[in-house]
């Protein structure tokens, strides 16, 4: 197994920033932590919730559910202060409060649109806070019909736009702000971020530049340099589409090969659609490398066969068609897209492993005995322990952590079905952990759920 780093906690910011950090105390109205730089302090204020984290495995590169940038840090609307207590007081919204605001407000006075807006900013982080996202979108829509030139709100909503992957409408939210505040490093940061997410790799350069010029960050300038080699790799590659898929191939991949590949994604989408229960918004990007191009671009461990970091990016080299292997490995990137995606980007990485393989069609059968064998032993870890990114493990720690999200996954789905995996991603997506959603959507944690896995294995596979 890859050693444990050491315990991080994220402190997750009501404009949707999340800050990775150790030592996490609330003292006094103030929010403080370590970070490589030092000590560093907020007010509890402006501070959603804070996510524990006593189990964290080294990274080498980022999983699917992280952004390629992180939110800018967006400051209240003016008058936020004063009005939050009214709009929201006694675990609720005071939506008869917010009425009255509304109708001062469409008299045209200044300081009455100026106090509506505070008034459902404050609603929609209230809302954040209780994990409903789609409602606090509602709330910041509302807010810009009094002012739509607002900056701070375009951008709020903006970034609610492309934490759901619903990038054009980030992008026509980020464009009328581009044109209120045309020298804003934060519009460029989330134009580039909406871009990449659109396949548009070309304007994501151009954005996270303009960024760069404007204010030199060291996490844009990160992604910039991706966007880059993307770009570059690009280039000369072929296009396809299809109802769901944006497909880009390199020349050694053949038109038949490229093709197929969109009929075979086609075909999954639909089946992933119905038993899921969800539908992904927006187009999919797919690239199809060679071997060469993908370790290159990708920066992948040698275990990786396929990589979905919102794009797809899968190796084709030598192959004429659509081979039974390659139509596994289809199904289950296209899964992380939809598990991701339902779950607000949230999904531990066991889970979107577990269900990944479950999709693509691979049973514990193979490895029941030997994952028994293995999680009897006292230094056996705990299924929480997979929760974080696995691009840092071995080889070998790998195939353990893929053998156990499976068999996890799959014990769940023979005890309640597909719904089960369907509830507890809806879940995920709104709870503060991951074992609150298993709590709320099949009244089990973690302790019961390995213990129910480990009697599934035995029953199902011990002879």
């Amino acid at each position: 197994m890859s050693s444990l780093s050491t315990a991080a906690d994220t402190i997750v910011l009501k404009n949707g920033r999340r800050i990775h950090a150790t030592n996490v105390i609330e003292k006094d109205g103030r929010v403080t932590y370590d970070t490589p730089a030092g000590q560093m302090s907020l007010p509890k204020s402006i501070v959603a919730r804070i996510e524990r984290d006593d189990f964290a495995y080294s990274s080498a590169s980022r999983e699917f559910s992280e952004p390629p940038v992180s939110a800018p840090e967006i400051e209240p609307v003016r008058g936020y202060e004063d009005v939050e207590r009214l709009a929201v007081h006694d675990g609720s919204i005071d939506l008869a409060y917010l009425a009255r605001l509304e109708m001062d407000a469409r008299a045209s006075s200044p300081t009455a649109v100026e106090r509506v807006c505070a008034a459902h900013y404050a609603a929609a982080q209230f809302l954040l806070g209780k994990g409903d996202a789609d409602a606090a979108i509602e709330h910041y829509r509302w807010a810009l019909t009094f002012a739509p030139d607002n900056t701070g709100l375009l951008l709020n909503l903006a970034v609610l736009y492309l934490r759901a992957s619903q990038y054009a409408s980030a992008i026509d939210r980020l464009e009328h702000a581009r044109r209120v505040a045309p020298n804003s490093a934060d519009v460029a940061k989330l134009l580039g971020w909406a871009y990449y997410g659109a396949n548009k790799t070309a304007q994501a350069v151009e954005e996270w530049g303009r960024a760069e010029r404007l204010r030199p960050d060291a996490e844009v300038e990160r992604a910039l340099a991706k966007a880059q080699r993307d770009k570059a790799e690009e280039e000369s590659y072929r296009e396809g589409e299809t109802a769901h898929f944006l497909l880009k191939y390199n020349g050694s991949a053949t038109p038949d090969l490229a093709r197929g590949i969109l009929h075979v994604l086609e075909d999954d989408f639909r089946d992933l659609e119905s038993q899921l229960d969800y539908t992904p918004r927006e187009s999919i990007a797919v690239i199809l490398y060679t071997n060469e191009a993908f370790s290159d671009i990708t920066r992948a461990p040698s275990w990786a066969g396929a990589i979905n970091d919102g794009r797809l990016r899968i190796p084709v080299q030598g192959l004429g068609g659509v081979t039974s292997e390659l139509a596994r490995v289809l199904k289950h990137e296209l899964t992380h897209s939809f598990v991701g995606q339902k779950s607000h980007g949230r999904a531990p990485t066991w889970i979107q492993e577990g269900v990944a393989q479950w999709m693509e069609g691979k049973r514990s059968s193979q490895s029941a005995g030997a994952l028994l064998d293995f999680l009897e032993q006292p230094s056996a870890p705990h299924l929480q322990e997979f929760e974080g990114s696995w691009m840092g493990l071995s080889g070998g720690a790998a195939s353990l952590a893929y053998a156990w999200s499976l068999a996890v996954v799959e014990s769940i789905i023979q005890s309640g079905g597909m719904s089960d995996i369907s509830r507890l991603l809806d879940r995920i997506a709104t709870s503060p952990s991951t074992e609150q959603a298993l709590r709320e959507s099949l009244h089990t944690d973690y302790a019961d759920l390995e213990q129910q896995t480990l009697v599934y294995l035995r029953r199902a596979y011990v002879r």
